[in-house]
């Protein structure tokens, strides 16, 4: 067994330039800022955040789509650079967020899921028909659905052959980019168990994006909490959810609605106005919107330091502090 972790990230960094004005030249905008991100065999890392904060940017150079401007993705400690496309194909797969667009329209439910075999040249014409229909059965589609379109099907039935197509390979690891945003509350919970089902089955490792609170706690072990690009805190998943830290990570935490009526619509204190990401401001970049920023928040940046219960970046956590209580 490899020391490794199966999926690694370290200092990622990527940026984009965007139009500032008619007349004003590009600015550039930090969509990942130094992100590092370790997820061992079998587990499942859910990543949140804000829309903007950088998730699926992260999502797309964790599958080798966006080559960082800096940093590495590896897979049991090699570089993805020094992978083939086709070796990389094998072992991570996508699962999009929008299952409308993520499929060919023209192309038969079989042989969307059979693309990935034909690409890399696996078994006859009729094997591949027939290794399609066997991934459809296990994600739920009867063999019935193998010659219709995907205009034929509903969006939760979509999402499952995104996931056949996605499992087709038997990937190592599958990264779920908002998988069920687009589904609704019914069939969302119904693709989850699914997903859950399927980890089980196939020995996955995921990667989860979400901007739901509720659907990564359902699913995830470890959760990294993004903001502008950076991830402000780390921690088991119960931990997290327990006692988090770090005051966006609060905020975001008392934003879920709640099936008490009498609690009415959550203040989260985050204000109605979201950060600049051209602009961002100096210092730590939640001061602005923190309820409980102190002076040096304003003018220097606190590190994402480690302790037993996981990693935060906050200056209410004090490097000092925090390795007084590591193991």
């Amino acid at each position: 067994m490899s020391d490794h972790p199966l999926l690694a990230a370290q200092g990622l960094h990527r940026s984009f330039f965007v139009k500032a004005g008619l007349f004003q030249p590009r600015q550039s905008l930090h969509a990942v800022n130094g992100v590092d991100l370790a997820v061992n065999r079998g587990e499942v890392l859910g990543i949140v955040g804000e829309s903007g904060c950088g998730k699926s940017t992260l999502a797309r150079m964790l599958l080798g789509l966006t080559p960082p401007n800096a940093g590495t993705v590896s897979i049991d400690g090699r570089d993805i650079s020094t992978l083939g496309r086709l070796e990389l194909a094998r072992r991570v797969q996508p699962v999009f967020q929008d299952p409308y667009s993520s499929l060919n329209p023209r192309r038969s439910v079989a042989a969307i899921v059979a693309f990935p075999l034909e690409v890399h040249g696996i078994g006859t014409r009729a094997e591949r028909r027939r290794m399609a229909i066997e991934m459809l059965e296990r994600v739920g589609l009867p063999p019935r659905h193998a010659d219709s379109t995907p205009g034929q099907l509903s969006g939760g039935q979509r999402q499952r052959v995104g996931i056949a197509r996605a499992l087709v390979m038997n990937p190592e690891i599958v990264v779920c980019d908002e998988p069920t945003s687009a589904l609704d509350v019914s069939v969302q919970a119904q693709i989850l168990n699914l997903l859950m089902d399927l980890r089980q089955e196939f020995k996955l490792t995921y990667v989860f994006i979400s901007h739901n609170l509720a659907v990564v706690e359902h699913i995830a072990t470890h959760v990294a909490v993004m903001y502008l690009g950076r991830v402000v805190e780390f921690a088991e998943t119960a931990a997290l959810f327990r006692e988090p830290r770090h005051p966006y990570t609060q905020a975001l935490l008392a934003s879920v609605l709640t099936p008490d009526t009498s609690l009415g619509i959550p203040e989260t204190g985050l204000g109605l106005s979201f950060p600049d990401p051209v602009r961002p401001p100096p210092g730590c970049p939640f001061h602005p919107r923190c309820p409980r920023r102190m002076a040096i928040c304003e003018t220097e940046r606190p590190p994402l330091v480690r302790d037993a219960v996981g990693e935060v970046a906050c200056h209410l956590y004090p490097a000092s502090a925090l390795q007084g209580n590591s193991p």
